[in-house]
């Protein structure tokens, strides 16, 4: 009787493992990259703007596959911050996973931009107007009005005080 129960609770722990799934790759068939990328539709929002200067905001973004055939992404995603002719850049979280991330037919997955806002006035913010939005293995960008306020600088003046994380999976 002891080993019929041991040999049950190792089944189950390994049923278990087994069936934890990373949103990683499924198999070989996906398209990766450039190949899918114009069936993956991406929505910004809705936001938890930051109410006033100093104060943290996010910004989800959520990428759904509308293809008939898995899309495998590969890597993070990036954004850039646009105002009045400047763009810059928004960096990668610290530690963000570049995973491959694969989503079947009308599956999602999300990532999310996070950033300080900055002072109305002076030169310490940028009052962006547009963020840019581009998939790995893509050169396509997927634009979007900016209607959260200035975003903060870091102390050399040109970097946006924001970060973009890793995709995440969403929905189970």
């Amino acid at each position: 009787m002891r080993a019929s129960s041991l040999t049950v609770a190792a089944l189950a722990a390994a049923l278990l493992l087994t069936a934890c799934d990373d949103g990683g790759d499924t198999g070989q068939d996906a398209k990766a990259g450039t190949d899918c990328v114009a069936e993956l539709a991406v929505e910004f929002g809705p936001a938890n703007a930051a109410p006033a200067a100093g104060d943290t905001g996010n910004v989800p973004v959520t990428v759904t596959n509308r293809g008939g055939a898995e899309c495998a992404l590969d890597g993070l995603p990036t954004v850039e911050l646009t105002a009045d002719g400047t763009t810059a850049a928004v960096a990668p979280d610290q530690g963000a996973p570049a995973r491959k991330t694969t989503l079947a037919k009308g599956a999602t997955t999300s990532f999310t931009l996070t950033y300080v806002r900055g002072e109305a006035s002076g030169d310490k913010g940028l009052a962006v107007g547009t963020a840019k939005v581009r998939l790995p293995g893509s050169t396509e960008t997927h634009n979007f009005k900016w209607s959260y306020g200035v975003v903060a600088l870091k102390s050399d003046g040109k970097t946006p005080d924001a970060s973009v994380s890793g995709f995440q999976r969403s929905g189970d």
